[in-house]
């Protein structure tokens, strides 16, 4: 039972780092396909995840999933009880991190506990709609921080790429 637990919580911990630092926070700084299917102020929760077959939209899903599914391979052997919740939990995480849009609110006793274990809430997320450089970590506030670090630099970076081939090409 500990073991299963274990795995259930790495599985998260290290999906959410991945997910988190590979792709969600690069796609911000360097792509298009996450901010135009998940951050459109055309778009609601309903719109973009649920009522669409918009192959994009699927794409960002698999992609922003991809790291939990290569986690779980790796940590099948150890646990497959604890894989097969762990993806149920992050699954229910992105669900329940959306219900915002629909009206709900977090109540104060279960906010609580989220901000005792570093998760997050609904509305956590939903700032992160809103304003697109806040609210990082798909499951874990505690990824925030580091996140916003890692986008300042990779801005730096695409500014000194793209510099350097402006130069390249003038010179």
């Amino acid at each position: 039972m500990l073991k299963a637990i274990a795995v259930t919580w790495l599985l998260l911990f290290f999906g959410d780092f991945l997910s988190t630092f590979f792709y969600h926070v690069p796609e911000h700084v360097f792509g298009s396909l996450h901010l135009t299917t998940h951050h459109s102020w055309k778009k609601d929760f309903r719109h973009y995840a649920i009522l669409t077959f918009n192959p994009q939209v699927l794409l960002d899903g698999i992609l922003g999933a991809l790291p939990y599914l290569l986690v779980a391979v790796f940590l099948w052997s150890f646990s497959p009880i604890g894989v097969i919740c762990g993806l149920v939990f992050g699954q229910f995480h992105v669900w329940w991190r959306h219900i915002t849009s629909l009206g709900w609110k977090t109540s104060q006793p279960v906010a609580f506990v989220c901000q005792l274990l570093f998760i997050t809430t609904p509305e956590q997320h939903w700032l992160h709609h809103q304003k697109t450089n806040l609210g990082f970590g798909d499951i874990f506030t505690f990824f925030e921080q580091p996140a916003k670090t890692w986008m300042r630099w990779l801005r730096l970076l695409r500014l000194h790429v793209r510099e350097s081939s402006v130069t390249r090409v003038s010179g």
